[in-house]
């Protein structure tokens, strides 16, 4: 009998042993967050009812974006966040922590191998073999950089990791053309393309259209000839995916990277009646239905995270990759509709970098709070690996990005001596102002921007002249002096690419060498 105790005994602490053993290896799970990275596509600074500066404008007051309202009042807004002035850039930064100049994808992506026929065609400048081919996993690619991808990581640390929409990351026959191949577990709709043929099912998101094969939306069939908007099937299978991770148990990465608001301008039906019925011009209607598909999606992951009571543990970062579109294909007067910042979508002024940023991490940022800390994309690289709890990682690349988490949880905390730099050897197409291969850097309240083709310098305060229509080159010379020498021992550091003089055969000289 004594043995028989002695047994029970025995057998009873084993099992609480097992069950402690257990539980803490579920809170160990539940203290690591999910992540959510909500990334749109050519989203102006202006394009939402949050104001991002110190005063709500006419642009605030047109657009209708109350979950944006509502993640900015649980979150921490962030009124100077950057990124690259087109796609594929902002998206490798993103992806390495890298700044574009070190990485080389410094144009937007499609064709193997192949410079963008406006870059072969250019009547003076002769651009560099930039790396054409994008992202890659494996080494050995030609054109191509090969990094360690954010996706990777998180996945080695045990992250279900999820794509979600546009992709935009690898050439068309490359290996970093799917996401599945970049450390992503699903891949929801992502391939070479940055934009969508369609935006809608009735039209199969582009699909069997004779001649825009590369264009359509693939992997979303279930949703052909239905009357769904593309932003509405992307934000249905997105929580779909999470769910896996929810039976899983594992905590989640999403990324949640829309089409929505890149052209084609197609109206969201579910919204846009309103905005005809507001009097205003007709694609400009159209733009803003697409920006509350996007808004209203953006509050779908909200509710299915309460929902799922997994809104205590999920981290929400909320970011655009680059302006708002104004050069061409919107409505009303060009280059206008990031006001009263400059430009637009390609430009290396504000309106062409500067964008709509919020972050919700639940007891670590101070509800409705207000960051004025200078960040750009790279940063979203290391800032996300800490806020995962991965420390240490090691990575083929060198990164150039620092994290942003010290801003979020001291407000007091203040970078800005750092400077920032881009970097565009290219030409994106469009004319308009500030649009054209240029290298810049701030610093600062400082802005130098220099551009490739004819040696233009342009100086700007953007403190008081946030607008960038003041040129105070010539007024500070000393302090355009300081700031080529910055950007110029930067781009040498990184053995930038710089395009040259067709005239001369010369490499366009750094800015510092014409001073």
């Amino acid at each position: 009998m004594k043995s028989n105790h002695l047994l029970t005994a025995f057998l009873t602490m084993t099992l609480l042993v097992g069950c402690k053993s257990k539980k803490e290896d579920q809170e160990v799970k539940t203290a690591t967050p999910n992540i959510v990275l909500f990334f749109v596509d050519d989203m102006g600074w202006q394009d939402t009812s949050v104001p991002f500066w110190d005063k709500t404008t006419e642009f605030n007051e047109l657009y209708h974006t109350p979950n944006m309202e509502r993640l900015a009042k649980e979150g921490m807004k962030f009124t100077q966040a950057y990124a690259t002035a087109v796609c594929t850039p902002t998206r490798v930064s993103l992806m390495t922590g890298m700044n574009a100049a070190r990485h080389r994808v410094t144009n937007w992506t499609l064709k193997k191998d192949q410079l963008q026929p406006m870059e072969v065609n250019h009547k003076t400048l002769s651009f560099p073999e930039w790396n054409v081919n994008g992202l890659s996993p494996v080494a050995g690619i030609d054109k191509a950089v090969h990094a360690t991808i954010l996706p990777q990581l998180l996945q080695e640390a045990g992250y279900f990791t999820i794509h979600t929409g546009k992709a935009h990351f690898g050439a068309i026959g490359t290996p970093g053309e799917d996401p599945l191949n970049i450390g992503f577990d699903v891949n929801i709709a992502g391939h070479a393309a940055g934009a969508p043929e369609s935006y809608y099912g009735t039209e199969n998101f582009g699909n069997g259209k004779k001649g825009k094969e590369e264009w359509a939306v693939p992997g979303l069939e279930k949703y052909h000839g239905k009357d769904i908007n593309l932003t509405e099937a992307l934000t249905i299978e997105a929580k779909e995916a999470m769910d896996i991770a929810g039976n899983k148990k594992e905590p989640f990465f999403l990324y949640m990277s829309h089409y929505a608001v890149h052209i084609p301008i197609m109206a969201d039906d579910r919204f846009v009646q309103k905005y005809y019925d507001m009097g205003i011009d007709s694609t400009e209607a159209k733009y803003a239905s697409l920006v509350e598909g996007m808004d209203k999606s953006l509050g779908d992951i909200m509710d299915y995270l309460e929902e799922k009571k997994l809104a205590e543990n999920t981290i929400i970062l909320f970011m655009s990759d680059n302006g708002g579109l104004s050069v061409h294909a919107r409505g009303g007067e060009k280059n206008t509709h990031n006001k009263p910042l400059n430009s637009g979508k390609g430009s290396a002024y504000e309106g062409g970098i500067r964008e709509p940023m919020i972050v919700k991490w639940p007891g670590k940022v101070t509800p409705n709070s207000v960051s004025k800390e200078q960040v750009i994309i790279e940063d979203f690289y290391p800032s996300i690996l800490e806020m995962a709890g991965i420390k240490k990682a090691t990575t083929i690349q060198e990164v150039d990005g620092l994290s942003f988490v010290p801003a979020l949880t001291d407000t007091t905390f203040n970078n800005s001596e750092r400077p920032l730099f881009w970097h565009y050897p290219n030409e994106w197409g469009p004319s308009g102002p500030g649009i054209g291969a240029s290298s810049t850097v701030r610093l600062g309240d400082w802005k130098y921007i220099y551009y490739h083709k004819d040696g233009k310098m342009e100086l700007f305060n953007l403190k008081e002249d946030i607008g960038e229509t003041k040129n105070l080159i010539d007024q500070k010379p000393e302090k355009g002096k300081e700031l080529a020498k910055v950007l110029s021992d930067h781009l040498r550091k990184v053995n930038a690419q710089m395009p040259a003089h067709k005239s001369t055969g010369k490499q366009v000289a750094f800015p510092d060498e014409l001073l």
